[in-house]
């Protein structure tokens, strides 16, 4: 099992959000990579809409992360 990450920013993670999802915001999570996620572990990333949660996928994989984006309603 892997960790779920929510990349809402704070105001909008407290409004709506799953009950076991960790809230780091896309723009931390993207500079801070490095600091905050380990390559040898799964993340699963999500947000509201979906759009910042596929382009954070996107660019992690690029950094060589496990990482699925997830979609809730």
């Amino acid at each position: 099992m892997g960790k779920l990450i929510d990349v809402q920013d704070a105001t909008s993670y407290l409004e709506e959000h799953h009950p076991l999802s960790v809230n780091i915001y896309y723009d931390t999570l993207l500079l801070h990579h490095s600091d905050l996620l380990n390559k040898n572990d799964k993340y699963y990333i999500i947000c509201r809409k979906g759009h910042k949660s596929k382009k954070a996928v996107s660019i992690l994989e690029f950094y060589g992360y496990d990482v699925t984006q997830v979609y809730y309603e």
